[in-house]
């Protein structure tokens, strides 16, 4: 039986960033999740899936994961959704960052800024919104239940958690973020984070140095 969601991840930009496209399977439209740079790769993973993009979703504002949403957007005719407006501070400097990291950086706003308990569609797939603070102020997450899978940006890592020592960040707010919105989505969730492997909830609760059962509660 043919699951109703099905994501490809396409690394991109030089910090080698998750970016995911997921679609419908019953409709074959499709989002584009964190969109950093690299758009050629993008492209081509759209048409390699034979999908129709009908949106681009953004976990949080940082440069390799949004720096080139906005073009992408225009190419495409499509909206963007997410992050959180406490991620604003990163949109609008995202030209400034890319300097930095030798990323196209182009600032804009977002056509809807999301918050914890709202839904967003793609096809026929309904996904929740949940707020994960902790790497940015702004940053969520999207699960879609019936596949039991999240996507989870810079969060949670195979092993490891995401940053906080940037602008806005703030380690015990991110570790009560994996342990309040994370964990009780279940351990028979599978994720897919901003960097690196994919991996579930069970094995990090087992595994990882700063969250593991065991870590958190030495």
């Amino acid at each position: 039986m043919t699951p109703p969601l099905r994501a490809t991840i396409v690394p991109v930009t030089p910090i080698q960033q998750n970016c995911t496209v997921i679609w419908c399977t019953a409709t074959m439209k499709a989002a584009v999740v964190d969109p950093g740079g690299d758009l050629p790769r993008i492209h081509a993973a759209i048409a390699q899936a034979g999908v129709t993009v009908e949106k681009i979703l953004l976990t949080h504002g940082h440069i390799d994961h949004a720096g080139e949403a906005k073009p992408l957007a225009d190419a495409l005719g499509v909206a963007i959704e997410g992050p959180h407006e406490a991620d604003r501070f990163w949109l609008e400097r995202l030209a400034e960052d890319g300097k930095t990291y030798g990323i196209d950086g182009v600032p804009f706003e977002p056509d809807r800024w999301l918050v914890d308990g709202d839904t967003v569609t793609v096809g026929d797939l309904v996904l929740d919104v949940y707020e994960t603070p902790g790497h940015t102020l702004g940053h969520v997450i999207f699960h879609h239940a019936p596949s039991r899978l999240a996507l989870v940006g810079d969060v949670l890592f195979q092993g490891s958690v995401g940053r906080s020592d940037m602008p806005g960040g703030n380690h015990q707010q991110l570790i009560r973020s994996v342990v309040e919105k994370l964990w009780p989505l279940g351990d028979d969730t599978a994720f897919i984070p901003g960097h690196g492997a994919a991996s579930n909830f069970a094995h990090e609760r087992r595994t990882n140095m700063f969250v593991s059962d065991a870590a958190l509660a030495a």
